[in-house]
């Protein structure tokens, strides 16, 4: 007797039904660290559970896109994609996210040094 064939999993197909057939963004400039909040006013009629999901994490604040896609446990690329159809609807901003602070040259810091003890 063989052993019995193990079901597929669900997950194989999902992606490609969630993103319609897409593979690609219709947007190239979401980055895993890109902000997105949603916009509060936008209706959620017609969307899809998954960008409803997407509405309901992205209300509390921004999140990045990594952050999303973990949350919503979907790859990358499907969180990208749905991400693009909901900046170009309107229902979400996207951002870059704040860049970090450069240290002042030693130098000027040096001079703001020199001025503050001449003062005092």
């Amino acid at each position: 007797m063989t052993p019995p064939r193990p079901r597929r999993d669900k997950g194989l197909v999902r992606p490609y039904v969630v993103t319609e057939g897409r593979a690609h963004p219709t947007r190239n400039t979401l980055d895993i660290v890109t902000l997105v909040t949603a916009v509060n006013n936008r209706h959620l009629h017609g969307l899809s559970p998954e960008k409803r999901g997407v509405m309901e994490l992205c209300r509390g604040g921004a999140l990045s896109v990594a952050e999303v896609a973990g949350h919503l446990t979907l790859p990358m690329s499907v969180t990208k994609v749905l991400l693009s159809d909901l900046i170009d609807s309107g229902h979400v901003v996207a951002r870059p996210p704040v860049p970090k602070a450069q240290l002042p040259d030693a130098r000027l810091l040096q001079e703001v040094l020199d001025g503050l003890r001449s003062r005092f």
